[in-house]
């Protein structure tokens, strides 16, 4: 253990708690559509985008029209994108003259890109044009982003409104977010990062020559590409979005997105200041702080958990590399430029939310240190979580918390003054369950069939892991994988692009339904049958469930993966 990192873990943590509350009460004034010190800059942009596109500001949508205008928005992305991808060749800003995408994988990254999964089973910096960059991966990761906090406001509006079957307006509501918070930090981060030596140009990749040996008194000279491209801007909302992966196959270990520790810091204290900040912006607007800062802090001690579990993982030693007679830390899959902590902190933060963007190879991290971050992703991505979805996929499980709780104890289930009965129970499930089940089903039919078991590089219980973390990361729209599988194939473009579509669309359906039934619902007062939701006894059985929730759903394959890997590894084998 050391001591820098564990000052590191510290500071992270305080410095995100000190700025929940001020970024929170920011992202509450956008959302009830008050005066903000950015007002006179983004106002009229924002009038102007309403004209333009004919949108009456003050019409409120009930559920349907909400999640009709959600998925319209998102088929017209896909279009749009899956396009942009195959006709690559012929638009501008392609200096390497790369061709368009296959189909099957443009039908992957556009689904990937407009469910904020980020998935890329291609690389990055050899495939995709700065058009395709700029104009199609990065406005996506922009757009997915706004529309996931857009459907968090629904369930906030559902606890805040009493007797009614108003909303908001999704276009509304889409382009407050993405003006008025998306865009100004993402410039800000932007800034910082190439401060840093992030690059950002359009200049065509560069040749450097490399000097590799003597023969005979003569170099042997060879040529490395070196690419070029407009990457701070993509790496900003890559994280503040919790997009993830980004510019480079690398994504966040190559030195061109993430130069300095200083960057590898910041750039995962951006993947999660979002999600944090909405828990307080969610206590605020249903006039309840004590209830906000109940879910950051259950948010925040499973987090702070496994993360410890993770760094104790991340130090240790393989038997059979010590067996070699190399003595000190395992470094395999380690960033070693940022260190043992500098990793764990990243691919802690990046799986707890639904990121993806990694800073070292997950694949190759020991056993117990690769599976919490499939660990994370698995429990439906509730520790923070993707920009709203994480916050609202939390609720769910509250609702679920409250209602057992209530017929454990014999009183009316309810939060925040709304009764919950069957069908929210109903709807929270699908919320909680829906990524699992998918999970399970995919990972199955995987290893059932050729062309999934073709893809795996390693076998045995390392195999099953590469499988069941590609299928969750997609699911949960996370995005990072183990790389040991090769996924640019067209039964693993097909099959993980359906996961994320599911694992997307059919909670949020889903939280939009529950949000207009309790809209609906009148206010009623706590009094003495009431479960105090925002207190401690509450807080560890909520996490309790989420627990026993993960470790009944995929404990089988947990069992047979990573635990099976390790007692393996500990025997020598």
């Amino acid at each position: 253990m050391q001591i820098a990192d564990i000052v590191e873990f510290v500071v992270f943590v305080v410095l995100l708690t000190a700025l929940v509350k001020p970024l929170g009460n920011y992202i509450t004034k956008v959302f009830e559509g008050e005066k903000t010190f950015l007002s006179p800059v983004f106002q009229p942009i924002e009038n102007l985008i309403y004209k333009v596109s004919g949108i009456d500001p003050s019409h409120e949508m009930d559920w349907k029209e909400f999640a009709i205008s959600m998925l319209i928005f998102n088929a017209i992305g896909f279009v749009v994108l899956f396009s942009i991808l195959i006709f690559q060749q012929f638009l501008p800003l392609n200096p390497q003259h790369f061709k368009g995408f296959n189909l099957d994988l443009a039908f992957n990254t556009a689904v990937s890109f407009i469910t904020n999964t980020d998935w890329q089973a291609y690389s990055g910096e050899s495939t995709a044009s700065y058009f395709s960059q700029m104009l199609g991966l990065a406005v996506q990761n922009f757009l997915c982003a706004a529309y996931g906090i857009v459907i968090l406001l629904t369930v906030i509006r559902g606890f805040a409104r009493k007797q009614t079957s108003n909303l908001g307006n999704f276009w509304v509501d889409s382009t407050r977010t993405t003006l008025y918070i998306l865009l100004p930090l993402s410039i800000i981060a932007a800034i910082v990062l190439m401060s840093q030596g992030v690059i950002q140009s359009f200049s065509h990749y560069k040749t450097a020559q490399l000097i590799e040996a003597y023969t005979n008194g003569a170099n042997i000279v060879k040529t490395q590409t070196l690419p070029m491209g407009p990457v701070a801007s993509q790496e900003a909302i890559k994280l503040l979005g919790t997009n993830g992966d980004g510019f480079f196959n690398a994504s966040s270990a190559h030195p061109f997105e993430n130069p300095t520790p200083f960057t590898n810091f910041f750039e995962a204290f951006l993947i999660i200041l979002i999600p944090a900040a909405l828990t307080y912006a969610f206590g605020k607007m249903v006039k309840n702080k004590k209830q906000g800062w109940a879910i950051y802090f259950a948010m925040l001690f499973m987090f702070v958990v496994f993360l410890g579990i993770q760094y104790a993982a991340n130090i240790g030693q393989d038997p059979l590399v010590s067996a070699l007679g190399v003595s000190g830390h395992y470094i395999e899959g380690q960033e070693v430029r940022f260190g043992v902590g500098g990793t764990t902190l990243f691919s802690t933060t990046t799986t707890a939310t639904s990121c993806g963007a990694v800073d070292a190879m997950h694949d190759s991290l020991l056993p117990i240190g690769g599976m919490i971050p499939m660990l994370l992703i698995l429990l439906s991505e509730v520790v923070f979580g993707g920009v709203g979805s994480g916050l609202y996929t939390m609720i769910a499980f509250i609702i679920i918390a409250v209602f057992v709780a209530g017929l454990m104890i014999g009183r009316t289930p309810e939060f925040l003054g709304k009764k919950i009965e069957v069908n929210e129970m109903w709807m929270a499930v699908i919320v909680a369950l829906t990524s699992g089940i998918i999970v399970l089903i995919f990972t199955a039919i995987a290893l059932v069939t050729k062309s999934g078991v073709s893809s795996i590089l390693n076998p045995g219980p390392h195999g099953l892991s590469e499988i069941l973390y590609a299928y969750a990361s997609t699911a949960n729209n996370n995005g990072s994988a183990f790389a040991g599988l090769n996924a640019n194939t067209a039964f693993y473009n097909i099959t993980t692009a359906l996961a994320m579509l599911i694992g997307r669309f059919v909670p949020a359906v889903a939280i939009i339904y529950m949000s207009g039934r309790l809209a609906q619902k009148k206010y009623t007062p706590p009094n003495v049958g009431t479960l105090p939701t925002e207190k401690l006894p509450f807080i560890l059985w909520l996490i309790l469930v989420i627990i026993i929730v993960g470790a009944l759903t995929f404990f089988s394959a947990l069992a047979l993966g990573p635990f099976l890997e390790n007692i393996l590894m500990l025997r020598g084998v």
